[in-house]
């Protein structure tokens, strides 16, 4: 499966709802499995991201959805990137001329 990790920030409504984060996030977990991945890790953090989320979905499209249907509840606004294991970076090193 791929994996994805998805920088956080709360919007204004996502922050006067700040006390139902914890439920948001246990919705987000049954969203995940449901498109057949898994919210493997999710950080609360200081600084410019308000939050980190890493996942692992089985591609590209289902984390596109969730990124949207997850998005589109107002709470919050991400910036998602593929990510790349150990295993996986060697292959693609591997590939280079």
């Amino acid at each position: 499966m791929a994996s994805y990790i998805s920088m956080i920030n709360y919007t204004d409504q996502g922050i006067r709802n700040m006390k139902d984060a914890s439920q948001r996030v246990a919705a987000a977990k049954g969203a995940f499995k449901a498109a057949g991945g898994e919210l493997t890790h999710f950080f609360l953090t200081m600084g410019r991201y308000d939050a980190i989320a890493i996942s692992e979905l089985p591609n590209v499209g289902a984390a596109a959805t969730l990124s949207l249907a997850i998005g589109s509840q107002g709470n919050i606004r991400t910036e998602t990137m593929r990510a790349f294991n150990e295993d996986e970076m060697q292959s693609i090193i591997g590939k280079l001329p």
